[in-house]
């Protein structure tokens, strides 16, 4: 079982998932102390204990799938929030699978859902990208492809890190970039920004604001579509054998653009 668990509130958790931390014989935790205190604030006795983080993973979900096998009621669990979400608990899940075994996930809270619902941003289509890489390359490549990118953005950040991460954000997607950076969520000193990612620069510099943080931010703006790009993208799909409608049809569907359009430019080649 994964077992979704507060990500600050403690009221937030559901009785299915009392009951079923309740029944556990073994859960695996990121931290032993942060699930035990957990436990005793619901009155819930201790079962035995294994830790599933980025440095045990590898021993402990062989351990998981092995205890399942057995007999064992295993509960899986993050510090907060959702278990396999920027943690290890995916490859429990992967593991389980892989070996055939039946499992069930008991949902509940979520930073990366609470936040992108409070951002005012679009929320019908968005990705969630994690935590960025710290430097290199891989950094610049992710920067890269989130300033490109058209649907709604969810990262996590370390406080630390942010005032650099907005920066990097702004410089790679631009200033005017509409940005939302969540905080504490769900916690006593809650707090949702939002504005430009200039001003959440000059923000997060100012005012240092600590606690786990989720930034949000907006897709990039649609890229304006030329006579010419619909005219090549036509004359293209009809010299691999489409048909003049069915050329029309399929451009249409990809950019969005007007259909009579399409169709008028399509009869200026001359095909």
């Amino acid at each position: 079982m994964l077992v979704a668990v507060p990500i600050g509130n403690l009221g937030d958790i559901s009785q299915r998932a009392i009951d079923t931390l309740r029944a556990a014989t073994v859960i695996a935790c990121e931290d032993t102390r942060r699930t035990t205190s957990l436990l005793r604030h619901l009155g819930i006795e201790r079962p035995r204990m294994v830790v599933l983080n980025d440095h045990t993973e590898r021993a402990t979900v062989d351990h998981v799938v092995a205890a399942v096998e057995s007999g064992d009621r295993v509960v899986v669990v993050s510090d907060a929030g959702m278990p396999a979400i920027s943690d290890p608990g995916w490859r429990v899940v992967r593991a389980a699978v892989d070996a055939g075994v039946d499992f069930e996930v008991v949902p509940g809270a979520s930073a990366l859902l609470v936040a992108l619902v409070a951002s005012g941003l679009p929320t019908d289509r968005f990705v969630f990208d994690g935590f960025l890489p710290r430097k290199g390359s891989e950094r610049s490549i992710r920067l890269a492809e989130i300033a490109a990118q058209p649907r709604t953005t969810v990262l996590y950040e370390a406080p630390h890190r942010l005032e650099r991460t907005l920066s990097d954000l702004a410089e790679t997607c631009g200033g005017d970039r509409q940005v939302a950076v969540a905080r504490e969520l769900t916690k006593l000193y809650e707090q949702v920004w939002r504005g430009s990612l200039t001003d959440a620069v000059a923000w997060a510099h100012n005012d240092s604001p600590r606690g786990e943080i989720v930034i949000v931010l907006d897709g990039a703006p649609p890229e304006e579509i030329t006579d010419e790009s619909l005219a090549a993208s036509v004359d293209r799909l009809m010299g691999e054998g489409s048909s003049l409608r069915d050329a029309v049809d399929e451009v249409t569907r990809t950019t969005g653009a007007a259909k009579r359009r399409v169709y008028n430019l399509a009869l200026q080649l001359g095909r």
